[in-house]
């Protein structure tokens, strides 16, 4: 199973549990699709755009089940992302856990290699 990962403040994913749907952060609409990002490329996402927020969520999703609306696009250096091109199910997700912040206040997702 390849894993795909959405980091987003905890009391967003909430919301989404209890409305039985994900739509997206502010990003993912200004963008027209939910941004992912798979285990090599989550840790440098959180580094980027995360530093210094709090109760984060690290929520993981198989990307072979996300279906055809999973597109893997070139975004930051080439590299190609995961892009989601509809709403999340949170009963999609295959795992989340919080991410603590190191002393620089940088998301510490830990080892997504497994």
């Amino acid at each position: 199973m390849t894993l795909v990962y959405k980091i987003l403040p905890k009391a967003l994913w909430d919301e989404a549990k209890a409305a039985g749907r994900f739509d997206g952060a502010p990003i993912d609409h200004a963008d027209g699709f939910i941004h992912l990002s798979a285990a090599g490329q989550a840790q440098e996402t959180a580094a980027l755009y995360f530093r210094g927020q709090e109760n984060l969520v690290l929520v993981g999703f198989d990307a072979d089940a996300l279906g055809p609306d999973l597109k893997w696009e070139a975004s930051r250096g080439g590299a190609l992302f995961p892009h989601l091109f509809r709403s999340l199910s949170p009963a999609e997700a295959v795992s989340e856990k919080p991410i603590p912040l190191d002393a620089d206040g940088v998301p510490q997702l830990g080892d997504l290699s497994a």
